[in-house]
């Protein structure tokens, strides 16, 4: 695989119900344990609401809600990824923060049109690793609608 290290993408790797997706790690700040999160009046169902990490109010997105699935609550394995992307800082809500990999670019393939129940525009690909199914998580689509409220300061 080193010979092929231009072309690699180093990759957080989280699970959402028994799905895995995939972040690319410079746009992740770290990964958290869920601490209190203070509710914010009038936002998206899916924002949480906002904490404050290390002196920075950060709003809170629980994926699961974002991608239409099944609520849970939260276990010793649920985590906050804490990702930016120009300027703005957004905490993720995840079941389960699992591993850093390297995936090389080219066995990224396209979204196909129905990943299991997550809506197909927040997916960038799928990598197809041995016997693991990876979705790579299209970070601009996932924050679209919530640009405005991220930059208002929810």
């Amino acid at each position: 695989m080193s010979e092929h290290l231009v072309g690699d993408l180093k990759v957080i790797v989280f699970q959402l119900q028994d799905e895995e997706y995939g972040i690319p790690v410079q746009q992740v700040r770290s990964i958290e344990k869920v601490e209190h999160i203070t509710r914010v009046p009038r936002t998206a169902p899916f924002i949480k609401g906002v904490i404050n990490l290390r002196g920075v109010v950060t709003p809170i997105i629980d994926l699961r809600k974002r991608f239409g699935l099944q609520e849970l609550e939260d276990t010793e394995s649920t985590r906050m990824i804490i990702v930016s992307k120009e300027d703005i800082e957004v905490g993720f809500i995840v079941d389960a923060a699992n591993d850093v990999i390297d995936i090389h670019k080219d066995i990224i393939e396209p979204a196909p049109e129905v990943v299991g129940s997550v809506e197909v525009e927040y997916i960038q690909g799928v990598a197809k690793l041995e016997k693991r199914l990876i979705v790579m998580i299209d970070l601009d689509e996932v924050l679209k609608t919530d640009q405005t409220l991220a930059l208002q300061g929810i």
